[in-house]
Formats: C-alpha cells, structure tokens, sequence
C-alpha cells in the first residue's frame, strides 16, 4: 500500500506512535488509509454541511475497510465576493486549494482520496489536485441548493441581484427587496442556477470521476447521504482495480464534459477551468474546442439564469445520465470510457430516462441547435472570448455599438445604476483580467444591474474579467489577451465601434490594425491594483483566461 511508506517497518515506529496519539489502533494502520478533503466551513452556504456529508463518505471507508483521515480546505463563496476586493482573491484561490491538497496527500501518502467540495473555485481546485497526483480518487459534492418562492415565482440568487436594479428604476421597493433577500436562498447547496459551481459538478459526473447525481442530487435530499457513503466505499475499490484519475481523465472524456456543458447551457467559467484540470493531467483544451463541440451539439436543457428550470428539476427529469443517454443517441459521446463507479459510460446511463421531456428536451426538439456557450474570435480578442449564447436574447445576438470604456468594474456598475448607459452601448471593463484585476473578478452585480434596470435586450458588455454562472445577457468575457498584458482591449476608446456577431463567433474593433498598433505602442500599462502578499505573486505567476488561468510552468 501506499501508506505503508509511513507506517511500516522497524524505523517508521515514531511515526507509528504519533498515529497512536491521536487513537489509531495497529489494526486500522493495518488497512488503507484514505485521506478525506473537506472544504467545510461556516462561511458559504453551500459548504455549511459538509461536515455530515464527510460523516457519511467516513462511514463509506469504513465499510469497505478502509480508515479515513479528514483534512481541511479553503473555499471562498464567490456571490458573498462579490462586488468588492474579496472578489479578487476567488479565482487565486483555486491554485491554493489545488495545491493545499496535494501537500497533504505528498507529505501522508494516503492510499486513496475522497474530495468533498460544492462551490465555485473549490470544485476546479479538487478536480485538479486529484489529475495531478493521480492516486486512486472520487469526487463527492454536497449538493444543489432548492429555489426559494416569492409572490408565486420561484427565486435564487440571482433573483436577489437583479432586485438591485429594480430598486434603483423604482420598480421595486427597498421593503420588497428586504422580503426577497430573506427567502430566496432557502437553505444549504450551491445556488440552485446552472451557475458555476453546478455546472462543474454536474461536469464531473460527465467527466467520470464522481458518481451519477452528484451533480444534481438537493443538498438536503437523504440520497446526498447515500451518495457519499457509496463514494466512500468505492473509494476502496478503486484501490483494489489500480484505478488512477488519468485513466478516467482523457482526451475523450473532456470531449465528453464539454458537449455534455453544451447541452445544459453551463457557466462560461467552464472554459477557465476545463482546461486547467486537463492540464493537470498532461493534456491541452484550446478555446476553439469548445466552438468546435458547441457547433454540431444541441441545447437541450433551459435553466437559470437563461432559463426557467433549476437544478433541482434537472435532476427531476433525469439528470446527467439522462442527459448523456440522449446525447449518446446522436452519438454526441463517447460510451465506452472508464468511470470511477468501475464501470463505462454505456453501463452507467444505459437504463436513464428522460423523466420530464421539458427539463431535458430530445435531440428532435431543442432549444437550440447548437451548444450554450460560444467563443468569439476577432481583432479585439486575437486569443478568443466568451458568451453563454444560452443566456443571450436573440435580438442580441448581433449587435453593433459604440463603446463606453471603464477601468474597473466599479466605475462600470455606478454607472450602470446612474443611468448614464443608452441603448446600444457596447460598455467595456478592463483590467480585471487574471493579471490586471489581480484575480479576474466575476462581475454579476454589473450584469445583474443592466438587467435589473431592464437594458439586458439592448446593450452588451465586454471584459477581460469573468461572468459569474448566473450572469445573463450579452455578456462576454475573459477577453484574451487581457488589458495588463497589453491586449487591444487596452487601447478601445469611448465611441470606438464595436461589432459583436455570436452566430458568426466574431468579436470586432472597426479601427484599423495599423490604428489599433500604433495605439498599443503609445500605451502604458497602469500600476498593479495589489503590490502585496498572495495575489501579487499570483499576479506574476499566472498566464491568460484563454489558457485556463493556469500558473505559467517557468
């Protein structure tokens, strides 16, 4: 075993008895030791529980004959980030939790992992330090979390953003959005949108290397429970078979998760962290992947924010196996893959059903012929950028404007909520890149504001920072190369034409190249936002949003 590097023989007596200190037995150091992950913590509510979750997947080890060890992660809940520096500090600490979990499992040689995770930057972060040990391992999120209800409508996070803005048009008042605040997120999970942190559990399953419902199970449902014990068990038998992440983790595996985020129209940070968990397991995603799958891939599945259904009607309908089988009928899949239930995809959906043919539509009636997402290409964005199309009302779809240029997301949103935005405007927020925010800040509250004030139908916006999985509207992100790097979105000027064409996948800057070049050489990059600690460093380390926002190797 690979535990016995620490536990075993004549001279690993210390170490032995430093594991009796804390009341392990000879013959629990007999048996695998398996160290369990968890990101618990008192500071986001879709983590709040996972300490019984952790409980159960424990009591999985122990059933299957293993003994568990339980260790901490960070985590940071991106909606209460959000909209001031906190925010910053998000998308850094996916590299933290990566490499805080790969320390512990270096210096115990466990000989399994299971990872309990379920927001935001902690799922990518997880997914990655299990590619990049490549010790046997399984994925267990904690859950969605159920929709509130206000005034007969159901109700999530993003319902309480968009308040916002109703609040500053009049169109709701302050007592209202107080009422509103106080039921729209219910109780434990992750929101309950296809935003990010569903989006990538529900990616793992399609992935291979969580088990089917983890990402759609409710947090509060009892099979969550039985879910993580059955993780806990099969943990063990990934031991027994030499099962490795890497052998799950392939090419076609990702090829998979990513027609799979096609059809249920996931967050556009999937595109950030698709690709940095295929690095960490020797491989290379490239933005025009994306497109490549999005264009033959139907939409099938309408959730919010672009849509009326939730996660919890998803997994209604049928969840991700469900959805797979579909896809697998036109032969959008590969089925023959390994999972970490032991068994090949085929296996694993082969007896799903659509349930609700509404939730998760048939290949013959979707919502859209093509995927969720796409990614623009153009003189603005060389390196590409990103939309959820899914989200985008077709009369934005193409559109043409002048820009109105603000240098942080601040100054964009006073703005916005000022009302000094006009119909047609292309507003452009820069330098909140991975390097010039530091950190790459998901701007919903700027979004959420222009749909608050209802011009979501009638301007777009344009950043080198990201989206948050709620965001909706003409909304494109992760503009490459980014503003601190000296990419053209740092030379647009207030009235500069800019022509945005989705079905095209084109992103275009009428200017030029000989203008656009003589303005990049007059151009000064500004002074970093953070000259200190962790997210400076970070901010020397990291590479561009169109390579995953990974660390750069040298």
């Amino acid at each position: 075993m690979r535990s016995d590097a620490m536990k075993k023989g004549l001279e690993r007596a210390p170490h032995r008895s430093l594991f009796k200190a804390m009341g392990y037995t000879d013959e629990e150091l007999g048996r695998p030791l398996i160290g369990v992950a968890n990101s618990a913590n008192e500071v986001i509510p879709g983590h709040i529980h996972l300490h019984k979750v952790a409980q159960a997947v424990k009591e999985g080890v122990r059933m299957a004959g293993g003994i568990p060890m339980e260790f901490a992660t960070i985590g940071i809940c991106d909606g209460i980030a959000m909209g001031h520096e906190g925010m910053k500090y998000s998308l850094g600490s996916r590299e933290l939790i990566a490499d805080s979990v790969e320390v512990m499992a270096r210096a115990y040689p466990f000989d399994g992992l299971v990872l309990i995770t379920n927001c935001d930057k902690i799922v990518p972060g997880m997914m990655m330090a299990m590619a990049r040990l490549n010790i046997p391992a399984i994925l267990v999120s904690g859950g969605p979390m159920l929709t509130g209800w206000h005034k007969g409508k159901e109700t999530d996070v993003i319902t309480v953003f968009e308040a916002v803005g109703k609040v500053a048009t009049g169109e709701m008042s302050p007592d209202e959005l107080s009422e509103l605040e106080g039921v729209a997120c219910p109780g434990p999970g992750s929101c309950a949108g296809m935003f990010t942190a569903n989006s990538m559990n529900c990616l793992a399953e399609a992935l291979g290397i969580a088990l089917p419902g983890n990402g759609t199970i409710p947090a509060v449902d009892a099979a969550r429970l039985r879910l993580a014990k059955q993780a806990g068990k099969k943990v063990l038998e990934l031991i027994r078979r030499g099962i490795m992440p890497r052998d799950i983790l392939t090419s076609e595996a990702f090829s998979n998760a990513i027609g799979v985020d096609m059809a249920f129209g996931g967050s556009t940070n999937t595109t950030l962290h698709l690709p940095a968990i295929a690095h960490e397991a020797g491989l290379k995603i490239n933005l025009e992947i994306f497109n490549q799958i999005s264009q033959k891939t139907p939409h099938l599945c309408n959730l919010s924010p672009g849509g009326p259904h939730h996660v919890q009607d998803l997994h209604r309908a049928g969840g991700i196996p469900a959805l797979m089988r579909e896809l697998s009928r036109g032969g959008f899949i590969h089925t023959e893959l390994l999972t970490v239930t032991g068994n090949t995809v085929e296996e694993n959906i082969g007896s799903s059903l659509i349930l609700d043919p509404e939730v998760i539509r048939s290949l013959d009636d979707p919502y859209h012929p093509t995927g969720g997402l796409a990614i623009l290409f153009g003189n603005v964005a060389p390196d590409g950028a990103v939309v959820k199309a899914s989200a985008v009302a077709p009369e934005m779809l193409s559109h043409r404007g002048p820009a109105r240029v603000y240098e942080s997301e601040e100054d964009a949103l006073k703005a916005i909520l000022a009302k000094e935005i006009v119909k047609g405007d292309v507003i452009v927020i820069r330098y909140e890149g991975p390097r010039g925010g530091p950190g790459m800040r998901e701007m919903l509250a700027p979004t959420s504001a222009i749909a608050g004030i209802g011009m979501d139908k009638e301007v777009s916006l344009l950043t080198d920072g990201r989206f948050s999985g709620a965001t909706r509207g003409a909304a494109i992100g992760h503009v490459s190369p980014e503003a601190a790097e000296g990419g053209p979105i740092a030379v647009v000027q207030d009235g500069d034409s800019i022509e945005i064409d989705i079905p095209g996948r084109r992103l275009h800057l009428h200017l030029t190249q000989e203008e656009i070049n003589q303005r990049l050489k007059d151009w000064n990059n500004p002074e970093p936002k953070i000259k200190s600690g962790y997210m400076y460093r970070y901010a020397q380390l990291v590479s561009s949003a169109s390579t995953g926002a990974i660390f750069r190797e040298r």
